[in-house]
């Protein structure tokens, strides 16, 4: 599975945010990050957390299936092959995110499969997204934190997640755990 190395991820986020006319602090100022962890991240020096992921190239006015797109993900047909798929690793969050879908503007929907290993989280705090997403757990034992609640799942459960809302997902087992995502745009 082609993997992304933290270097083409910093090298998009200056990318993106040059295209956009923002300094490193005009990045800053939108996301809360420091200028500073932002330098590191486009230097491929720091892996942050997928809710960090997020919330970067939400302020880049990208979803992250667009983020994945512009990693190279896009080509092809609707067929994606699981030795093919784009992976995108997160060290903070102990985690990786999977591609599942040719993810190129125009689509509506962006489907993720999220590899939680024991202990890792999403995020330190519950973070809102900007569109309506459907997760699968597919294996393993997560935590949901769903606005002010909080739900324990196992596989087969499933939850919906509106607009706005907050969420953060943590395993909390002693197994990896994988859950589907699906974003809808």
């Amino acid at each position: 599975m082609p993997r992304l190395k933290q270097h083409a991820v910093g090298e998009l986020v200056r990318r993106l945010r040059e295209g956009r006319g923002l300094s490193l602090r005009g990045l800053g100022g939108i996301t809360d990050f420091s200028a500073s962890f932002l330098s590191q991240l486009e230097n491929g020096q720091v892996s942050p957390s997928i809710a960090s992921m997020e919330r970067i190239a939400n302020a880049l006015g990208v979803s992250l299936g667009e983020f994945f797109s512009s990693l190279g993900s896009s080509e092809g047909g609707v067929v994606v092959r699981s030795g093919e798929r784009v992976l995108l690793q997160s060290q903070w969050s102990h985690a990786t995110l999977e591609a599942l879908s040719p993810m190129s503007r125009g689509r509506l929907i962006e489907p993720m499969l999220i590899t939680l290993e024991p202990g890792g989280r999403s995020g330190k705090h519950p973070t809102s997204q900007p569109r309506e997403e459907f997760a699968f757990v597919l294996a393993g034992e997560v935590e949901l934190t769903l606005g002010p609640e909080t739900f324990s799942l196992r596989a087969g459960d499933a939850a919906t997640m509106l607009r706005g809302e907050l969420r953060r997902w943590t395993n909390t087992g002693k197994a990896e755990a994988r859950i589907l995502i699906v974003a809808v745009i």
